[in-house]
């Protein structure tokens, strides 16, 4: 499958639970044919339970399901839930479940998160069916219609047949069977080019490359969102050079209400030098923000990767790309409204910050360090 940007798209944007919870129940709940389903986090609680019955709601409309779960992230879904699941009659499997055998292969996740519905419209972005999002954390997603749905069904389909995915779910249907041809989900949607871009870990990190890129190209801005933010030192020094040469380059982290923050700290230890070359940085203070997207001028991403160590190298992740100006004004906005709820380090507070704080940075570090080296 190649990485290949698809003109006549619709994405919209549905920043917080708020606005993409709604919207991609209601579509759920519409649903006529078919819902393929891939999560990373699926657990027992309100928002689980709400879920379920969405699914076996929609088995007894006819429709069809696929669900497809990592099996860590989704440990915690209790066996009642899984069995209600497949008693519904959803075709239920999971990603990389734990083998003595392939004890060194369990640290590579299906860290996706994807809801297509019908064969005609996606749901992308870094959320998960546990109650955090619903009450706790900040997120956002994109509803995607258009010609991009073809590449997040192919997508779907390879993880889904791989030989990392366990279970007796059936194997994928036509697409006719889905719900809508190859020509009807090319028909004009909307006037925005996009790409689905995706990781495979190590093997294949496009998402980082294309990021790199586009700060690259930048003339005006380059903006990060990300919640685990320890970059590669290629994508620092991008930043960096980015930054002297005058464009913005912000980026936007959750401050100490941090759900690892060996993470938090750890990604702390690059803030000295990346402010020194003019790149901004703010804490998020009113929530956690699980949130990952970003823009370069007008092109944006907004999907599962985060741009960490983890993500780049064992995790499996999948971004929607768009590069259209009316959709990087919504995400400018996003943006804005964001950094209005953070503070920004202060450049000279930073660096007379306590001996402590440098010890935990350096603490975190080097562990972070040591777990890249993993394979």
């Amino acid at each position: 499958m190649r990485v290949q940007w698809r003109e006549d798209n619709q994405v919209t944007l549905l920043p917080g639970a708020e606005n993409y919870l709604p919207a991609l129940f209601k579509a759920m709940d519409e649903a006529q044919t078919s819902l393929i389903i891939e999560l990373y986090a699926v657990e027992d609680g309100e928002l689980g339970e709400r879920f379920i019955s969405t699914l076996e709601q929609a088995r007894s409309r006819g429709v069809r399901v696929w669900l497809l779960v990592d099996a860590c992230g989704s440990w915690p879904l209790s066996r009642q839930s899984r069995q209600r699941i497949k008693e519904a009659g959803v075709e239920f499997r999971e990603f990389n479940p734990l083998s003595w055998r392939h004890l060194g292969r369990f640290i590579s996740r299906d860290h996706r998160k994807l809801v297509i519905v019908d064969g005609r419209m996606a749901f992308v972005g870094g959320f998960g069916m546990t109650d955090l999002f619903m009450n706790s954390w900040f997120e956002i997603a994109v509803r995607v219609e258009g010609a991009c749905v073809n590449d997040w069904i192919a997508l779907n389909r390879q993880v889904w047949d791989s030989r990392m995915t366990r279970g007796p779910g059936k194997d994928m249907v036509s697409r006719d069977e889905l719900g809508a041809t190859a020509d009807e989900v090319r028909k004009p949607a909307g006037e925005m080019e996009g790409r689905v871009i995706w990781g495979k870990g190590y093997r294949f990190q496009k998402i980082r490359r294309s990021l790199q890129t586009q700060i690259e190209r930048a003339e005006n801005q380059v903006w990060i969102c990300t919640p685990y933010f320890v970059p590669t030192a290629s994508l620092r020094r991008r930043m960096m050079r980015a930054a002297r040469r005058g464009v913005d380059v912000r980026v936007l982290v959750p401050a100490k209400n941090h759900d690892h923050p060996g993470v938090y700290y750890a990604g702390q230890r690059f803030y000295t030098r990346l402010m020194r070359a003019g790149v901004r940085i703010f804490e998020y203070q009113t929530r956690f923000s699980h949130a990952k997207f970003s823009m370069c001028d007008d092109w944006c991403t907004v999907g599962s990767c985060n741009f960490d160590h983890w993500s780049l190298q064992w995790n499996l992740e999948a971004n929607q790309e768009v590069d259209h100006p009316g959709f990087a004004s919504d995400i400018a906005d996003l943006f804005n409204h964001n950094f209005e709820q953070s503070k920004e380090i202060d450049f000279e507070q930073w660096k007379a910050r306590p001996t402590g704080q440098k010890v935990r940075e350096y603490i975190y570090g080097k562990l972070n360090a040591m777990m890249t080296r993993l394979k």
